[in-house]
């Protein structure tokens, strides 16, 4: 007879525990833990025809190996990558689609996460068919979405079931190249307690299709809910579990879309692809670094120009800020696009270095193209805006500003220099304020100008001549 287990995890980090407790003893979150019930011994019989265990929930697992063995004496596996069709997300994948992957693709709803993977299905290089298994819409609502995207679909099944069981039942059946889900919080398996989407059923339905995509060597993309913050719906363990972790950004209604490379086995992590949505589907931008500074306003305050790392690309990048009389007792810090905390504390270096008066208005920041940054080479150049606000003089035209500024109003190297350098050239930037720590790392100059500084200080100096 089957028994019912009762158990607490923490859906950030997946702790689990016998008992319900309000601080998670391994990450520190405050009521993160929730109940989930697993159902051991007979529970309910599949109707699968497949008795290979990798077609099975909770019970079996795909890094199991008889052998220990020693690093210097493991091998090396070959992978096979598969094109997906599109350049900019074989940018993202590493190099293409690799072969046994899972991906995990998160966005807000309507940013055009279907859109793309049927994009990508009509135009995946792998031979054999394709399965997109729907548990949100109905074939003919997905046929419908297709002849306005143009794609033809000869290759591509429907599968429009929710239940783990069944979807096993019908990749034993069709093995085909490319697996895509929409999404995981829809689907359940029948031997595990709990309604689709809760933390249980996430956890053990993708755990299940990872063992049938390592074991058979099958690529596999879920499509996962975000939450009112923006992160991806369930337990965060799900994210550490799959291969490949990509993030729409950017505003839903807007024309252009951001997708990000968080997390990447098999390449690197941190890339950016652009693309813009149009009535027949989502188009690559390649023009990227124009896109973020076209119609940027001239000779206006707050306005200012850096350069931020995003995995191996240097983007050229505007900062705008607003720093405006307040009429609340407490001003307000508003940002889109930095770090809160630390644009918190580049305006209390700024408040000390130049007494802005800050504490009497309230200061908006923005990253225009709605980029998150997190590169301390942009530190400067948020400070020059923002002093450029409250002062109401704009900076040096053509200009772009680069360093990292620490609590003394000190400036500190600046990392990939000549990246940026040789990006900003492209768009025809002709002058760059630098660290005097950089000036040996300058290889190519060409016909930039450079100003090199020690501090915030020397920075107005340059900035507002």
């Amino acid at each position: 007879m089957a028994k019912k287990n009762v158990t607490f995890f923490c859906k950030e980090c997946g702790y689990e525990t016998a008992g319900w407790m309000g601080k998670c003893p391994g990450c520190g979150s405050f009521n993160t833990l929730v109940e989930s019930t697993t159902v051991t011994g007979s529970g309910k019989s599949s109707n699968t025809k497949s008795e290979s265990p990798a077609f099975k929930a909770s019970s079996y697992s795909w890094t199991d190996r008889r052998e220990t063995v020693r690093l210097n004496e493991a091998g090396k596996e070959d992978y096979v990558r598969l094109s997906t069709g599109i350049e900019q997300l074989d940018v993202l994948f590493g190099g293409g689609i690799t072969d046994g992957s899972v991906t995990l693709l998160g966005g807000e709803p309507g940013i055009g996460k279907s859109t793309i993977l049927l994009q990508l299905a009509d135009t995946f290089a792998g031979e054999g068919d394709i399965l997109y298994v729907s548990g949100e819409e109905s074939p003919a609502q997905i046929k419908m979405r297709a002849d306005r995207l143009n794609v033809k679909g000869s290759n591509i099944i429907i599968c429009a079931q929710t239940c783990f069981e069944v979807i096993a039942e019908e990749l034993s059946n069709t093995k085909p190249s490319l697996c895509i889900i929409d999404s995981i919080q829809t689907l359940y398996s029948e031997n595990v307690n709990g309604t689709p989407g809760s933390v249980s059923q996430a956890r053990e339905v993708t755990a299940g299709l990872i063992r049938i995509a390592k074991s058979n060597g099958l690529p596999i993309i879920l499509v996962g809910h975000v939450t009112k913050d923006g992160a991806i719906a369930g337990p965060k363990t799900l994210e550490h579990m799959v291969d490949t972790v990509l993030y729409f950004e950017g505003d839903n209604t807007g024309a252009y879309r951001i997708l990000r490379s968080v997390k990447n086995r098999f390449g690197r992590s941190g890339e950016l692809a652009f693309f813009e949505m149009t009535q027949h589907g989502l188009k690559s931008v390649d023009s990227s670094n124009a896109l973020l500074i076209s119609g940027r306003p001239l000779e206006a305050p707050g306005s200012a120009i850096t350069s931020a790392m995003e995995g191996a690309r240097a983007l050229t990048i505007e900062i705008q800020a607003l720093a405006a009389d307040t009429c609340y007792g407490t001003p307000q810090r508003m940002t889109s696009g930095p770090d809160r905390s630390r644009a918190s504390m580049l305006l209390a270096v700024a408040e000390q270095q130049f007494k802005l008066n800050l504490n009497t208005k309230d200061v908006f920041i923005n990253i225009i193209g709605g980029l998150r940054i997190t590169d301390p080479a942009c530190d400067l150049a948020l400070i020059m805006s923002v002093v450029s606000s409250a002062r109401g003089i704009p900076l040096k035209p053509d200009t772009m500003i680069l360093g990292e500024v620490g609590l003394t109003g000190e400036l500190r190297p600046v990392s990939s220099l000549n990246l940026r350098i040789e990006e900003a050239g492209r768009l025809g930037i002709r002058n760059i304020v630098l660290p005097s720590s950089c000036k040996n790392a300058v290889k190519n100059p060409g016909n930039t100008e450079f100003f090199f500084i020690d501090n915030v200080s020397e920075a107005t100096d340059v900035l507002f001549s």
